[in-house]
């Protein structure tokens, strides 16, 4: 199994009280500790305003992140999980997304989706069209992209975006572009834009979802005439990992404390509820968590990417992780 990391931004209220002018140390820090270990990527979020609420606490931006780690690390690949295409004219997307290609010799990760998160979509000015209308502009989008990486420059007249001769150059340094991860489980029409695009598919982690999701995605290929097997599924995991259950809860406890003050009681409450109970399976001890990744190894998932709610604050989590639970699947 493939691992990425993903690098806390303040999305998920994980800089909180850190200071902001602190927040890069704490943010490239990460991401050097992934570049100089056994993780094969690092990942951000592309949101604006922070979850379950939006507050006015840090959320960085994702390509501007991007460009920065592009330029402090060497080897870790780069991507973002995933990228709104509608917020983003797609032509220009294409050319941010060449520029950090270069500024990173080649590393990055094109992760990309239709978008959900409402009250940034109308507060940022982008209305909230229905889903079939985001869907077709990340369909458009997509095929942009493309055409851009392969030859430099686009054309398209579609329904939701035109583009006559838009110049992308240099073109990236990845020999056939940059790998697309389209992200998202809607069963009719994103899983038939990854069977048709798609070097990547991300969609939900849970063991029966995953194995239904996949189900799908295979036919659509065959209607597709794409092979399967060449696309690699991944998941995201919210992953808290510790030597026995007990401190496991502790440390979802000290999760809660630390986004009270921000969120409330009840909400925190709600915000760390996923990490109990047991069914959150990156959530345990490194047995726990290398059994359930084993068996979803098994049921076809080729990367998965793990999130640390913890990390900006306690690495000794992570490094658990690193230590005893991929060794077992790598």
């Amino acid at each position: 199994m493939r691992f990425g990391m993903f690098v806390p931004q303040g999305w998920r209220h994980d800089l909180v009280g850190i200071e902001p002018a602190e927040q890069w140390a704490a943010m490239s820090g990460l991401a050097a500790h992934a570049d100089a270990g056994p993780w094969e990527s690092i990942w951000v979020y592309d949101h604006f305003h922070t979850v379950p609420v939006p507050t006015d606490e840090a959320t960085h931006e994702a390509w501007t992140l991007l460009s920065a780690f592009a330029a402090i690390t060497s080897r870790v690949r780069l991507g973002q999980m995933c990228t709104c295409m509608s917020y983003r004219n797609p032509a220009y997307l294409a050319k941010v997304a060449a520029t950090v290609d270069i500024i990173s010799g080649g590393r990055v990760e094109m992760g990309i989706g239709a978008g959900w998160y409402e009250h940034e979509w109308k507060a940022y000015g982008y209305g909230f069209p229905r889903a079939g209308e985001r869907l077709a502009r990340l369909d458009e989008g997509v095929q942009i992209m493309k055409q851009a990486w392969a030859t430099g420059s686009a054309t398209l007249n579609g329904d939701h975006y035109q583009v006559d001769g838009a110049i992308v150059r240099p073109l990236p340094l990845q020999k056939d572009g940059i790998p697309l991860w389209i992200a998202g489980g809607g069963e009719k029409v994103t899983l038939r834009i990854a069977a048709q695009y798609a070097d990547y598919t991300n969609f939900a982690g849970a063991p029966e979802e995953f194995t239904h999701k996949s189900d799908l995605l295979r036919q659509h290929c065959a209607d597709q005439g794409r092979d399967f097997d060449a696309i690699t599924r991944s998941a995201n995991y919210n992953t808290i990992v510790a030597a026995t259950e007990a401190e496991v809860a502790d440390r979802i406890d000290a999760i809660e404390a630390r986004v009270t003050p921000y969120l409330g009681e009840a909400k925190a409450a709600e915000f760390v509820a996923e990490y109990r109970g047991g069914e959150a399976l990156g959530v345990g001890t490194p047995e726990q968590v290398a059994e359930r990744l084993v068996a979803m190894r098994s049921r076809g998932l080729g990367y998965s990417i793990h999130y640390f709610p913890e990390a900006a604050y306690d690495q000794s989590g992570m490094d658990l992780f690193e230590r005893e639970v991929m060794p077992a699947l790598l």
